[in-house]
């Protein structure tokens, strides 16, 4: 339910933004503030359930999920819309995250791989799916509000399951909790996660922006700050610190906390899926949507999967297996699809190894050696996955944008061969022949016998008498539109594989540092 929504509100983004009559630049805060809110509450739910019961803790993040979801619908204003999608975010954030811990504290060492195998499965499905689900409801009821109201009944229904079905496991603290953490940590996380959901397409031009870099250095200003705080805290007796310094200090987990940062990079290039269909395949952009589905149904192989491999040969050997699978099957999109079923394919490839890394191998090495904390420690670890989340479509569409920046240098390169192919195949009338030598000679005394560049195109286009004629200029440009998204694309997913690659390399590291695991005490 919490990981569907995220997916669902991009299909109705536009009819939102219609009934509240704002801007797509404002209208795109429906998931920045949820982004936002995610963030922030994902390393206090992770300490609160520790510390009070991840089953109180729970019930509540469902209770604050299902009335987020009733007050959007019901939302008179974009103010208000706005408030009730944070709320949501406060509920959504935390759900995962206990789930996972639970299973860690509650089930026997031998099946934990297994069932976060299988709630990884769920979670990675519910992101593909979302937007999917979102379209059809939409389509169904022509009504954006049904995508928040069917939250309602199914928060209620867990509620009330949760109260009778889950037991209660928590990592009791004596000391006093920290607020003052809590205050500075939420400030540092909303600076630092507003500041990058703020870079523009030129990832290193938009470190000029106050809004960028002026943010983004204050969250980290507030964290350094907060670390020098919470470790003079943790000297004290009897308190109970908001960040797990002691975990901090452990290039083991810190290591785990950047293969986190690479997954969410790699989760990221699964966003741009749609797009890549319909602008190198030639899909229509109704149904580029539904062209997830096979990625989506591999993830969930994937992650349980992962589950299986984590109890049979370890979660390093799991990582590295999953690097390998996404960075070849990202590579394959530049290096190999020309048609749908290869696309099939190296999709599903990218997402059983997307899928393989969800739920069980990190989350087992993020919490290994701990007897306490480990919502607190599963926490972090989805924070930083956020975090790669938030930064790597920046980067992905900074690829896209310089392929089509480039265009013109195609129609200067490749349009005038592209175009007598297409004569060539044609079988144009003479006339047409006729016309279309008489345009030649045009732009050959206008252009001084240079190629003919985007405008130049429009322009004749514009001007041409016959329809054959116009046609296959027409389909020449289309050629050249999408030589230039292969481009983009292309760098897009290399960037994608590479990043694959750090997460191999990433293991390979973290895999001598896991004879130094440092065994918490309850207190941590």
């Amino acid at each position: 339910m919490a990981q569907l929504d995220n997916g669902i509100i991009s299909s109705a983004l536009t009819t939102i933004n219609r009934h509240f009559d704002v801007t797509d630049n404002w209208g795109a805060w429906g998931i920045t503030i949820y982004t936002l809110g995610l963030s922030i509450s994902l390393p206090i739910v992770g300490k609160l359930s520790d510390r009070y019961g991840r089953k109180k803790l729970f019930v509540v993040e469902i209770a604050l999920f299902g009335l987020g979801s009733l007050f959007v619908a019901l939302s008179p204003s974009f103010g208000l819309y706005l408030a009730a999608r944070f709320l949501q975010a406060l509920g959504g954030g935390g759900i995962f995250i206990i789930g996972s811990s639970h299973i860690l504290s509650t089930v026997e060492p031998e099946k934990q791989a297994k069932y976060l195998g299988m709630l990884g499965a769920m979670n990675g499905v519910a992101a593909v799916l979302g937007p999917n689900v979102g379209s059809f409801l939409l389509d169904l009821t022509g009504n954006w509000h049904i995508l928040f109201l069917i939250n309602v009944p199914i928060a209620i229904a867990l509620f009330i399951l949760a109260l009778i079905k889950v037991g209660e496991s928590s990592d009791p603290s004596p000391g006093t909790l920290d607020l003052a953490g809590i205050v500075i940590l939420s400030v540092a996380i909303l600076s630092l996660m507003y500041g990058l959901t703020n870079i523009d397409v030129d990832f290193w031009a938009s470190f000029r922006e106050l809004d960028v870099s002026g943010f983004i250095g204050a969250g980290i200003v507030l964290i350094a700050a907060l670390w020098f705080y919470e470790s003079a805290l943790l000297r004290k007796p009897n308190r109970d610190p908001i960040l797990p310094i002691h975990l901090m200090r452990q290039p083991r987990y810190l290591m785990v906390l950047l293969i986190g940062a690479f997954s969410g990079g790699t989760l990221a290039a699964m966003i741009f899926i749609p797009g890549f269909t319909e602008n190198v395949l030639g899909i229509q952009a109704e149904k580029s949507g539904y062209w997830m589905t096979p990625l989506a149904l591999a993830s969930g192989v994937g992650a349980g999967l992962g589950g299986a491999l984590v109890a049979k040969r370890g979660p390093i050997f799991t990582v590295i297996l999953s690097g390998v699978l996404a960075a070849v099957g990202f590579a394959l999109f530049p290096l190999w699809i020309d048609t749908k079923w290869q696309f099939l394919v190296a999709s599903m490839i990218a997402g059983v190894g997307m899928g393989v890394i969800l739920g069980a191998p990190l989350n087992i090495l993020a919490t290994e050696g701990l007897n306490a904390n480990k919502g607190t420690a599963l926490a972090s670890l989805s924070l930083l996955r956020q975090i790669g989340m938030t930064i790597a479509p920046t980067i992905y569409a900074g690829f896209i944008a310089r392929g089509y920046k480039n265009m013109g240098e195609l129609f200067k390169t490749d349009f005038q061969d592209i175009l007598k192919d297409n004569v060539a195949q044609a079988n144009l009338s003479q006339e047409a022949l006729d016309e279309l030598a008489q345009i030649g000679r045009q732009m050959a005394s206008a252009s001084g016998a240079e190629p003919v560049d985007a405008g130049q195109i429009h322009d004749i286009v514009q001007s041409i008498q016959d329809p054959a004629l116009k046609d296959v200029i027409l389909d020449s440009v289309s050629e050249v539109t999408r030589l230039a998204a292969e481009n983009g694309y292309g760098g897009l997913y290399w960037s994608a594989a590479v990043i694959s690659v750090l997460i191999v390399v990433g293991a390979f590291i973290l895999a001598p540092l896991r004879g130094k695991v440092t065994v918490s005490s309850d207190k941590g």
